[in-house]
């Protein structure tokens, strides 16, 4: 059994001070009382943050895509992607587990407890498909086991070039060419989710445009709706003309005609929405997944935060491809970009309930969970596994914070700097910034190095 005693723990109600936690040997939730004994821990316990969308493989090509070419040479998301394309063709299994240990590491760092894995590199080099199907995603796995974290493994399906298109040589890597071949994809996931407890899985389509309209139907008509289901949606401006042009819709307006949309589903960016597709979304129950650091690093542009959250829209943040690694800075730039465009400071005010930071928190963490496949009520409740992360309470702005303005002091002035930890199922996966494996960072390196990247 262990006992943690906390400055305070965050609770969907408010601080509880002076909080105990009690674990049974697994680190599951024994109780939750204010006061006790236990082992001290001078800090305050948030729950663990939800990374809700991620593609592991382009954090070794992060900070790589800003040397511009200038005279009238285009760089946008669409020649950025070819950039991420060279870099899918060239990783093995062994170097797709180093760097997503590494970047697993990270995001543990920075107080990330569970990931969702929005997979596509499933076949080797040549296009040819492993002996075991989910041989990529078995390495995600192997590696969120290594750093400690969570994962739920979304395999994409990933048909075509584009809308009628058929696929690229650079997409050979991404291929399933049917309902069927990504059905045995998502069983050989299935299978390889069993060996690490921390694994769940999740059905995904990569985007309108990488699938067939008939093929989508089908898959999300018949797919298992216990799990969360991804997809790209509505990113880049060329979607929206692509689609309107080969579906005679806008991309989220079809989905919502043609595939049940209800709360299983997460679109990912839905950058650019008209306003019945904003309203059908949050009608439909469904949640956006919000990356704003990778969506300002590609310049896809601003979501339509104000008008969803209006509707009573749902969200939640991840960090996709990597750039930024920080919660607090991803709904920060959440914020901002949103204060910049409306010129209010109001963006995350609710009815009633003023505290920014916090609704920040909850919402972030609550749909991050559906993203997840949890459906979790309370941050932390007895019977769940004691998952947090650990705010200094000696940093200067914190320690002289009012538990009225602590959410806020976390969200909108905190860094890595301010976490003293991170923990999973009551078990320390980093401390004082360091993870307990410490030859992670060194397969990592050599990794890089084999590949000449950087």
């Amino acid at each position: 059994m262990t006992t943690y005693r906390f400055k305070g723990l965050l609770t969907e109600n408010g601080w509880l001070d002076d909080a105990c936690v009690r674990l049974d040997e697994k680190g599951i939730i024994q109780s939750i009382t204010s006061g006790g004994d236990g082992d001290h821990v001078a800090g305050y316990a948030l729950p663990g943050f939800q990374n809700a969308h991620s593609h592991a493989f382009q954090y070794a090509m992060a900070g790589l895509a800003e040397l511009h070419e200038g005279d009238g040479i285009p760089d946008d998301f669409w020649s950025w992607r070819t950039a991420m394309y060279n870099l899918a063709l060239t990783l093995d299994p062994d170097q797709m587990e180093a760097v997503a240990t590494m970047l697993y590491a990270e995001m543990a760092r920075h107080g990330y407890t569970a990931v969702a894995e929005f997979h596509y590199v499933h076949h080797d080099r040549d296009g040819r498909p492993y002996d075991n199907l989910a041989e990529m995603g078995s390495r995600l796995i192997a590696a969120a086991q290594k750093a400690g974290i969570r994962i739920t493994l979304v395999p994409m399906f990933y048909q075509q070039g584009g809308f009628g298109m058929a696929p690229l040589e650079k997409q050979k890597r991404f291929i399933s060419a049917s309902p069927d071949d990504y059905g045995k994809l998502l069983e050989a996931t299935a299978a390889a989710c069993r060996h690490y407890d921390g694994a769940r899985y999740g059905t995904g389509i990569h985007s309108l445009r990488a699938v067939k309209p008939a093929d989508i139907v089908a898959v999300t008509h018949g797919m298992d709706a216990s799990r969360p289901f991804h997809i790209h949606v509505s990113e880049q401006l060329k979607e929206i003309e692509d689609s309107i042009a080969f579906l005679g819709k806008r991309p989220v307006q079809w989905l919502l005609d043609h595939c049940a949309v209800n709360e299983q589903f997460h679109l990912v960016h839905a950058t650019h929405l008209d306003d019945a597709e904003v309203n059908g979304i949050a009608k439909s129950g469904a949640h956006v997944v919000i990356c704003p650091s990778t969506e300002g690093n590609l310049g896809d542009g601003l979501f339509r935060y104000a008008d969803f959250a209006a509707a009573g829209g749902r969200w939640s943040i991840g960090t996709d491809s990597h750039v930024g690694l920080n919660p607090f800075e991803e709904l920060r730039l959440l914020d901002y970009g949103q204060r910049l465009s409306t010129h209010k400071r109001t963006t995350y005010f609710r009815p009633g309930k003023g505290d920014s930071g916090f609704n920040a928190l909850r919402m972030a963490w609550e749909s991050g969970r559906r993203a997840m496949g949890e459906t979790s009520e309370h941050f932390f409740a007895v019977g769940s596994p004691f998952d947090a992360v650990v705010m200094k309470a000696s940093t200067p702005l914190i320690a002289t914070a009012s538990v009225q303005n602590r959410c806020n002091t976390f969200v909108y002035t905190s860094d890595a700097s301010d976490i003293m930890g991170t923990i999973v199922s009551g078990k320390w996966i980093s401390r004082d910034g360091q993870h307990p494996d410490g030859d992670i960072q060194q397969r990592f390196v050599s990794t890089l190095r084999e590949l000449r990247l950087r």
